[in-house]
């Protein structure tokens, strides 16, 4: 090892320490996250690398979204690089008497380097990056509408409660109605045939007029025997009615990602693999390439089960010792993501796979497993078979019995 470069990094600059082969410091700065500040940067990386006769060494702790500018230069010039978890550097550096500053984190990030080995970051294709990005605004969409269904259902509990009795209100019917009807005296505004009219031309999805006609009558009847709290000309029943538009077009907004997320994928290995699993259609499959990421860059499936944060964590000393539970220190989306996809599964009776029958099997033996931690046992089980598919390229077959199905 000749140079190691190493920065911490914050909002928008970054303190630069560089330390030559002997650990002795010979350079110590900030680094502006400027173009300007860049190119001197890459200027000073390629004297050292003709000096040495080799690039130098770069090491930082991410920062999240503040990190992101400095991993985008060293990604753009072609530099090997060590990323380190905040919590994973935190460790390497601890030391029993300490100064925390910008300048002498970065100081022991470079110390560090010369004692730890530590892997170069895995540089993934572009592709991964966008169904990350992808992935997580459809999480992000999908927690705001949780919030307005919630604000959605308090007032029409006041204005018009038995609108979510009369039709599912995860409907795009149910959304349209609520738009139209938020109280019940605006029901018995209309007659039968303007009701059925006004559902059949707001409906987007093609709506018969025999059905529309059906669903006016129940509105009819079920205005009839409301008894709302609050008054039509109530402000808050214009506020369901923005509720339920912004609803609407958050839903369209989810299905438009999860359909540039499968024309993405379409084509690739993973996405063929995780859609030959029964129970993972596309939108599961694609969020799952989105979190999981390249699945060349775990060596094992310990590393992917860690990752994921359900490895378990065990504690014992002395007399005393706590029962075994899952870390939850990896990727929470991802273990959201695989905890619900199980709990589908599981209702899938036509279509079997070994996860479902891993599940009953632990729910039928003579110390049977809670639901939960049977759940976690074939999300691990999952994991691990499907690290087996995805290296090897093949897809899933119920009939085949992999290694690492029998485990």
């Amino acid at each position: 090892m000749k140079h190691v470069i190493a920065f911490d990094v914050s909002k928008g600059k970054s303190s630069m320490v560089i330390y030559d082969g002997y650990r002795q410091c010979e350079f110590e700065g900030e680094l502006y996250h400027t173009r300007v500040d860049f190119e001197r940067l890459h200027k000073r990386i390629e004297e050292i690398s003709r000096l040495d006769g080799q690039t130098p060494q770069i090491v930082f702790e991410a920062t999240g979204v503040y990190s992101k500018p400095v991993e985008a230069f060293f990604k753009n010039h072609g530099y090997t690089y060590s990323r380190m978890n905040p919590l994973e550097a935190n460790l390497q550096m601890a030391k029993m008497r300490r100064h925390k500053t910008d300048r002498s984190d970065a100081h022991e990030l470079a110390r560090t380097h010369f004692k730890m080995e530590r892997e170069a970051t895995y540089i993934q294709d572009d592709y991964y990056e966008q169904m990350r990005a992808l992935t997580r605004y459809y999480d992000e969409i999908d927690e705001e509408m949780i919030l307005l269904k919630s604000r959605m259902h308090a007032i029409l509990h006041m204005s018009f409660p038995e609108l979510e009795k009369l039709i599912t209100p995860s409907s795009a019917l149910f959304l349209n109605i609520v738009q139209l009807y938020p109280h019940p005296a605006l029901v018995l505004s209309h007659s039968k045939t303007v009701i059925k009219n006004r559902l059949k031309s707001n409906t987007k999805k093609n709506l018969s007029l025999t059905r529309a006609e059906k669903k006016a009558m129940e509105l009819i009847e079920a205005a009839q025997n409301s008894y709302p709290a609050i008054k039509s000309s109530d402000v808050r029943c214009e506020q369901v009615k923005d509720y339920a538009t912004r609803i609407a077009e958050l839903k369209e907004k989810k299905e438009a990602i999860v359909q540039k997320m499968t024309e993405l994928s379409k084509e690739r290995q993973e996405y063929l693999v995780f859609r030959s699993i029964p129970g993972v259609g596309d939108s599961t499959a694609c969020r799952l390439i989105g979190e999981i990421g390249d699945i060349r860059r775990f060596q094992n499936a310990k590393q992917l089960n860690a990752y994921a944060g359900i490895d378990i964590m065990r504690y014992q000393s002395g007399n005393t010792q706590y029962r075994d539970r899952i870390n939850k220190r990896g990727n929470k989306h991802l273990r959201k993501i695989l905890y619900f996809m199980m709990q589908g599964m599981l209702m899938l009776k036509d279509k079997p796979n070994h996860f479902a029958d891993y599940y009953y099997k632990l729910k039928t033996q003579p110390q049977r497993k809670p639901h939960k931690v049977a759940i976690i046992a074939c999300v691990n089980k999952f994991l691990k078979v499907t690290f087996q598919l995805l290296t090897r390229g093949i897809m899933y077959d119920y009939e085949s019995a992999l290694p690492a199905q029998k485990s």
